[in-house]
């Protein structure tokens, strides 16, 4: 049993595990982890590993937050091509505009989602993920519910305040996506719950894309788009205000084998708030590798994600329907191999084919590189060759996949207490590219149908993705950093200069 002692100004004790914890004091106290002996550091549950279990319903909830957060987020991208083109639907009644900053439009988004990044981190770390992620779902879903409305009044400007709105909520997901990894899922499942919570986004992109597709041609129009999605992230808060918990102490239905395994393999100390340390994170060179990773990452992710319904009507000529079924097939195969990628990547490392460190940098070579190559293949093919287009386009999206079990779950690698705040700082400065990139389209790619433009956008992108793997693979890592139990450290170090 591992006891946990509060300050003397609390005047109790509490047992983290057999008693319910009270969830204020267990964030807010500058609480100190006593082991029972000196292996417990290390220890590993010993007892049969549970089965399914509150911490796969905590995932499952992760999962689709970022699928309906994805979802919302990249409606705009199909919606915006029905929104400035009346001839997508029959219905003579739907609005649409002629507008000529459909890329400001679309970069909008990430204006705000940048803003919160670093502070969300923080914020979920101090005082809890739980509600901090239905508050922000709440304001992101009414934010892209209003979005017709918005559109009509005030025009594009209106539809540009709803997505900075929108970007400023969604500033909190992958922060409490971070946090809630780092606190429930066991080392053993890592890669695997990682991905599985990582499969969100392009579980949300496929559906967005070929849903939103469908609306803006029938006779509903593309309003519905909007509607529809922003009504599921109300659906989504019913479930995550009933299920879902900070850690497994402070759930009230978890059994107690599931929460010992989860503590047991974590070790408990991980869900305890000590202060940030900003000075240490700033400087550690795995850290900076991991933030400029990512934001390589983000840019080539960036210019497919918001361009490639633009791409295959410019350059492909492809249809409405034609254009969101193919836009959404690269997603498809993401989605697919994301678990692949996820099982892959546990199964070496529990079975010792791979350290962890190393299975990190491989899949994230794969994950990175493969797009590149793909991207470079897609510049120099003739306009004649369709289908290969498309096949580069699933390979670049589809293979990108195996990055997220190297660079994406990094931040929980390297520090569990603290991995919310490194995903924001990481998330919120690597999204910067989030912005550039459909800028650089609309300046760059002048006219939209002038496909050897399109070659200096896929070409970069592809020297970007190259970079950024190879500063993971010379400075990544994998190992949990020194100063994620820096005050601990520091009494073992007392401990052994009384002994000497």
């Amino acid at each position: 049993m591992v006891e946990t002692k509060y300050p003397e100004t609390k005047g109790q004790q509490h047992k983290v595990g057999d008693d319910q914890v009270n969830e204020s004091e267990y964030w807010n106290s500058s609480a100190k982890i006593i082991p029972e002996d000196e292996n417990t550091e290390n220890a590993t549950s010993t007892n049969k590993v549970p089965g399914f279990g509150y911490r796969h319903i905590q995932i499952g909830l992760l999962f689709l937050m970022l699928a309906i957060g994805y979802a919302m987020r990249v409606n705009l991208s199909v919606g915006i091509v029905a929104m400035t083109n009346g001839t997508t639907t029959e219905n003579p009644d739907v609005p649409w505009y002629e507008w000529k900053n459909k890329s400001v439009v679309l970069s909008s988004f990430f204006w705000g989602y940048i803003c919160l990044q670093i502070f969300a981190g923080q914020l979920g770390q101090t005082y809890g993920t739980k509600w901090l992620a239905f508050v922000s779902m709440a304001v992101n879903s009414t934010a892209c519910f209003i979005i017709p409305f918005m559109a009509e009044w005030l025009g594009s400007s209106g539809v540009i305040a709803c997505r900075v709105v929108q970007g400023l909520s969604q500033g909190f997901f992958f922060p409490s996506v971070h946090n809630i990894l780092g606190k429930w899922a066991p080392l053993e499942e890592r890669a695997f719950l990682s991905m599985i919570a990582f499969a969100g986004p392009s579980f949300g992109t496929i559906v967005s894309l070929i849903a939103s597709g469908a609306i803006a041609s029938s006779w509903a129009g593309w309003p519905y788009a909007f509607y529809i999605f922003g009504g599921l992230g109300y659906v989504w808060m019913l479930p995550w205000a009933f299920l879902a918990a900070n850690t497994p102490a402070l759930h009230p239905n978890i059994s107690k084998a599931e929460k010992d395994y989860i503590e047991n393999s974590l070790s408990v100390k991980t869900q305890v708030v000590a202060p940030t340390p900003w000075k240490d994170i700033f400087t550690s060179v795995p850290v900076w590798a991991f933030v400029i990773t990512m934001f390589g990452q983000n840019w080539g992710y960036s210019t497919l994600l918001t361009e490639i319904p633009n791409y295959l009507s410019n350059i492909m000529h492809f249809e409405m329907k034609s254009n969101s079924l193919l836009s959404a097939a690269p997603y498809a195969t993401s989605f697919l191999l994301s678990f692949v990628f996820g099982a892959i990547s546990d199964f070496l490392i529990n079975r010792r084919y791979f350290s962890r460190v190393f299975a990190r940098k491989f899949f994230n070579t794969v994950g990175i590189l493969g797009p590149a190559i793909a991207l470079v293949v897609l510049s120099f093919l003739p306009d004649s060759q369709s289908t290969l287009s498309i096949i580069m386009l699933v390979i670049a999206v589809g293979i990108n996949s195996a990055a997220f079990v190297g660079f994406q779950i990094n931040p929980v690698d390297l520090a569990p207490k603290y991995s919310g705040v490194l995903m924001g700082i990481g998330n919120g400065s690597s999204n910067i590219c989030s912005i550039l990139a459909p800028l650089a389209v609309q300046f760059v790619v002048v006219p939209e149908t002038d496909k050897s433009l399109w070659r200096i956008i896929f070409i970069v992108a592809a020297c970007v993705y190259t970079a950024a793997a190879i500063i993971f693979i010379i400075f990544g890592s994998a190992e949990v950093q020194p100063w994620n139990d820096k005050e601990q450290n520091n009494e073992k170090e007392e401990k052994n200069k009384e002994k000497v």
